[in-house]
């Protein structure tokens, strides 16, 4: 499978580019490629609009529909790949390729994505496996004016796991996601910086 990125995000919540904040001397982007492409060899980054990090090269992969979220990275990841992508954004900087692997191996083949449910039960659409099938809903959503990866899921053949199902590969963390100042401030505290 190919890994894809979600770098597209305009961070308006964090009030800066997020993806360029450090975590160990590392900017989150950077941080993102290091851990995947350690394990992956066909990564790529959503990039939103087409102008977003140049450094890139040919790894970035611009939205078809500008501005339409995640699912449009995800159409446009899926349709570069050709093959089923493993969805994960920039911002989660403890997403884990041995859970993605994990995830993958589970994941039936007549299911169309497969997600994993934080502690509480919730979805994470951001973390999960997704099949080139599920393509035609995309584009139905898309063509109805949605961009909600739950609605996305709610019309989907979608294998959903919980934390114990990928054993030693959970991680407490894996699922933490930065969006506002105080959720870096605060990991930063937590690992002394």
């Amino acid at each position: 499978m190919t890994i894809v990125i979600l770098a597209g995000g305009e961070s308006r919540r964090m009030g800066r580019d997020k993806l360029r904040l450090t975590l160990e001397g590392e900017a989150l982007l950077e941080r993102a490629l290091r851990r995947w492409e350690a394990v992956f060899p066909r990564v790529l980054v959503s990039v939103g609009g087409p102008d977003r990090y140049p450094w890139l090269g040919d790894r970035r992969v611009p939205d078809l529909h500008p501005g339409q979220g995640p699912m449009a990275g995800l159409e446009a990841g899926l349709l570069r790949a050709g093959e089923p992508v493993f969805l994960t954004a920039a911002d989660m900087p403890f997403s884990s390729p041995a859970a993605a692997l994990r995830m993958g191996s589970l994941c039936p083949h007549e299911a169309e994505a497969c997600v994993l449910t934080d502690k509480e039960g919730r979805w994470e659409p951001l973390f999960g496996l997704y099949k080139p099938d599920i393509l035609p809903r995309i584009r139905e959503l898309q063509d109805s004016g949605r961009r909600s990866m739950g609605a996305l899921l709610d019309r989907s053949r979608v294998e959903v796991l919980k934390p114990s199902d990928l054993g030693e590969a959970w991680e407490d963390r894996l699922l933490l996601n930065l969006n506002e100042p105080g959720d870096y401030e605060k990991l930063r505290l937590e690992l002394g910086e």
